[in-house]
């Protein structure tokens, strides 16, 4: 039996002898269009190709693409472990032409490899076609199809788009016949919903472009993208009628089964599902680069973890069960997909955080979710501000609490719990707000294709010269920029760096060679056309600079100086971190800026003052050793053979750029077995790590769910955060007339000091006050058969009426009591009601009436001790016989 490894190879191999060039699947996350939250087809990463804003080495191209569709559009996640073939993650193979064959190699193309290389026998296929495609009929004919066997479907089933408008075309689908023993009938008929007929393949032909009017041409380029789920696939290959059933799918069933203990086909049965496909998914996002968190692909990937976590739950898991399912999961698809053996740590320090911290609350949820359906009636739904409720407060997402209800065969009153999300105005009211990063314009891409990409000489030289390619003003390429305009200015090559990596990107100086008089201010240089084209940012002083003319070139120096320092920091940094903290350690974004360097990482905890003291150290430990810093260019899987940190999610080219820094005795990373730090990164570096001078953290705290946040400064900049520091303790000792530890004891000794004090204060304000009286001239009078004291105190605070009230409720007994303190002309207040009568009066009712005459709103607390506040002190007499009125009822 073929197992999914293998058809995916067979697949991939069969397409590469064909002459398409295998590419690996792109990140989760789309890089190159805003509408998407996920890639959800294997096309995806070639949009640009096929609309032509983008051309590559190759015409030809095959992938297994990862996709997930469980947000925005395209979301299975409800009905995933309820059906045999939805899924939350999954692999799509695909083959593309970009401009190069079509229907006539397409067909024979996908015919050949189903029957040939797959060995699936002609006779169980049928195809569909649009039905005016005559063309495809024919050479479905043509390879052995019967005209019996294939079907003319007239809806966009057969027909795709892009969008209202773009590139679209006719498909053809291809359907395996499970046999009469099967129900169902085959596509376009009424039955077609059944089980007998089973599509197995998409191939789109791309041969129009639809216009906003309604009409359409036909494409120069006409193109082929193919969709063929793997899974899918995979279980007609293996004789499965269920994806689930197959050994990839059934491998981390029985992982799941084995860590819960229980019976992968028992009872349980459909939670193992939910858990096998949900660790693909949340396992993939990880490694990609998504975190958990409550707000965009966070949110997402939060709610798919929450609910395989609930369905171990189910299973009678007491402990955290998805991090020992990861291992389980790097065996399957490591090899095709090495990106989740390097995250591996990540994935399972992740998912362990995620998975203790929602156990916490998932017993109570529960609880509370039982207790609301008790008082129902057996058919009745959910209010919608229970399950609002269950959100808000335990972090229970809407479609966990269907999928909890789709159980006991209840629903969710849906429009209840939108109201109740309206009325709170929560900051996770939305799974997805918009998606990453937005295409970069065709201008861009235009300029790419014509001029060629843009050469950096960075790396070497912060002066060269550059011969203008291209001048873009308002988005529109001009042929000139004139003095006091800004826009942006394209050279054949640059020193200049383009923003990316979080490197911040270069600012300077450009002139006319011809006549220095004319030049501009490089204000920002950007990375444009997918990379490929280094923009300037200028602003023209004096002068016109126009295209063809020959330019100087000059980076700011000083500027460049630090951000370079900045960033090799950063890299050290990070390694830094990993020994510290753990290999689960990974950064998550950083900004390498000329005034300081952030970098966030993953880790679920507060540094202590013991690692960040160790951290700095190491840092600084390694710019003293001065050693140098190296690069290398190689390929992607030599610098990972080597061990080198990559930045999860991003996808690399042919080429990658490892830097090296530092020499590490003993175990290191690198052949040598001697290097400190080694990543893939293409910004720019010192020569040495003592260039760096020294290294000073200022800030660490939390960025995000399972992410913190470094915040330090370097060279100059350190040297005066370390100056300003010791200045400020040099008057500390100077006031104190103490040196060194003994400062530290002095300070010490003066704060106890002034507790002592404080509470001293405090307590002869108490005892002042107890000997003041009521404010009637009464100790205490009687009101509807309570007790009742009222006084206004001066020289106390509010947070002193708290143990007064205790006290004096102490001495009454019984009864309730009310004290308002003159704070500087605004009033304090603050009311107590003794145990026993509780049921006779509130606290809280005596301060709301109270605060309402001194000029206030609100207050609260509990019904035996509340407290508020007013504007005007004048009014307490009236104040307290509003409290009376209270009382008096």
């Amino acid at each position: 039996m073929a197992s999914l490894n293998d058809i995916r190879s067979t697949f991939l191999t069969y397409f590469e002898k064909q002459g398409h060039q295998i590419v690996p699947s792109s990140p989760l996350v789309p890089r190159n269009d805003p509408t998407l939250m996920f890639v959800n087809s294997g096309m995806v990463q070639f949009k640009n190709r096929f609309t032509g804003v983008e051309k590559g080495d190759y015409q030809r191209a095959t992938t297994a693409q990862k996709c997930v569709r469980a947000g925005g559009k395209h979301n299975d996640l409800d009905n995933v472990g309820y059906t045999a073939r939805h899924h939350t993650f999954f692999e799509m193979l695909g083959n593309f032409s970009f401009g190069d064959y079509f229907k006539p190699e397409a067909i024979p193309f996908a015919y050949e490899l189903i029957t040939k290389g797959f060995d699936i026998p002609s006779e169980r296929l049928y195809t569909t076609v649009y039905h005016t495609d005559d063309e495809a009929f024919e050479l479905w004919k043509k390879v052995g199809i019967p005209e019996s066997r294939i079907i003319r479907i007239a809806t966009s089933d057969n027909f795709w788009q892009m969008g209202p408008t773009g590139p679209c075309g006719p498909c053809t689908e291809i359907f395996f016949d499970h046999g009469p023993e099967v129900w169902g009938g085959p596509p376009g008929s009424p039955e077609e919903d059944g089980d007998r007929f089973i599509e197995i393949w998409n191939v789109v032909f791309m041969q129009n472009e639809q216009f906003e009017d309604g009409s359409m041409k036909a494409l120069d380029m006409q193109s082929i993208d193919t969709g063929m789920g793997l899974e899918r696939i995979g279980a007609l290959l293996q004789g499965k009628h269920d994806n689930y059933d197959t050994d990839l799918m059934r491998s981390l069933i029985e992982a799941s089964a084995d860590a819960t203990s229980s019976d992968p086909d028992g009872p349980g049965k459909m939670h193992h599902r939910v858990i096998a496909d949900h660790l693909r998914s949340t396992s993939f996002l990880i490694a990609d680069g998504v975190m958990p968190s409550n707000d965009g692909r966070g949110y997402v990937l939060r709610r798919i973890m929450r609910r395989a976590m609930r369905h171990a739950h189910l299973l009678g898991a007491q402990d955290p069960v998805m991090h020992r399912l990861v291992p389980a999961l790097v065996r399957q698809m490591g090899a095709a997909y090495p990106e989740l053996g390097q995250a591996k740590a990540l994935i399972e320090e992740t998912l362990l955080g995620e998975e203790t911290r929602f156990k916490q609350t998932l017993d109570r949820g529960l609880k509370l979710l039982d207790d609301e359906l008790s008082g129902l009636a057996e058919d009745a739904a959910l209010p919608g501000a229970a399950a609002f409720k269950l959100y808000d407060t335990y972090g229970f997402p809407l479609d966990l609490t269907q999928d909890a209800l789709r159980e006991k065969g209840r629903s969710v009153d849906t429009e209840g719990f939108d109201a109740a999300m309206a009325e709170q105005k929560a900051k996770a009211r939305a799974a997805w707000s918009g998606s990453g990063e937005a295409a970069d314009g065709a201008v861009w891409f235009d300029l790419a294709e014509t001029h060629g990409a843009t050469e950096f000489l960075g790396y070497d030289t912060e002066v060269a010269e550059g011969q203008v390619l291209a001048l873009v003003r308002d988005g529109a390429v001009v042929d000139a920029l004139k003095a006091g305009e800004t826009g942006w200015i394209v050279t054949n090559q640059t020193p200049f760096y383009g923003e990316s990596g979080g490197q911040v990107g270069d600012t300077g100086w450009l002139r006319r060679l011809e006549n220095e008089d004319e030049r501009a201010t490089v204000t920002d240089t950007q990375k444009m056309g997918g990379g490929r084209v280094f923009a300037h940012h200028v602003t023209v002083d004096q002068g016109t600079l126009s295209r063809g003319d020959a330019v100087g070139l000059e980076v700011d120096h000083a500027r460049r100086g630090t951000i370079r320092a900045n960033h090799s920091a950063t890299h050290l940094l990070h390694e830094a971190l990993r020994e510290a903290l753990g290999d689960h350690v990974a950064q998550r974004g950083s900004l390498n800026a000329p005034d300081r360097l952030r970098f966030d990482f993953s880790h679920g905890k507060a540094l202590s003052a013991e690692e960040i003291a160790q951290v700095e150290r190491d840092v600084n430990a390694y710019i003293r050793q001065n050693a140098p810093v190296s690069t290398r260019i190689m390929t992607p899987d030599d610098a990972r053979e080597i061990g080198a940190q990559a930045l999860f999610g991003e996808k690399y080219g042919d080429e990658v750029r490892v830097v090296s820094m530092g020499r590490k005795s003993g175990s290191g990373k690198g052949t040598d077995g001697a290097t400190y730090s080694l990543e893939l990164c293409g910004g720019t570096h010192v020569k040495q790590t003592g260039d760096i001078g020294v290294f000073a953290l200022t800030s660490e705290s939390a960025s995000s769910s399972g992410v913190r946040r470094i915040e330090a400064v370097t060279g100059q900049a350190a040297m005066d955060l370390l100056r300003g520091r010791d200045k400020v303790l040099s008057g500390i000792e100077a006031l104190l007339k103490a040196t060194g530890t003994s400062t530290v004891e002095r300070v010490q000794m003066l704060m106890d000091e002034r507790r002592k004090l404080e509470n001293e204060v405090a307590s002869l304000r108490r005892e002042l006050a107890m000997g003041g009286g009521a404010q009637s001239g009464e100790e205490a009078r009687e009101i509807n058969g309570v007790r009742f004291v009222a006084q206004v105190l001066t020289g106390v605070t509010g947070k002193d009426l708290p143990p007064l009230i205790d006290e004096h409720k102490a001495r009454i007994g019984s009864g309730a009591v009310l004290l308002i303190a003159d704070a500087g002309g605004k009033a304090a207040v603050a009311a107590g009601v003794t145990e026993d009568r509780i049921g006779a009066v509130s606290a809280v009712d005596l301060v709301k009436a109270a605060v309402a005459e001194l000029g206030g709103k609100g207050g609260g607390g509990r019904p035996d001790m509340a407290q508020g506040g007013g504007k005007d002190v004048t009014n307490a007499e009236a104040a307290i016989k509003a409290a009376e009125a209270v009382i008096g009822g």
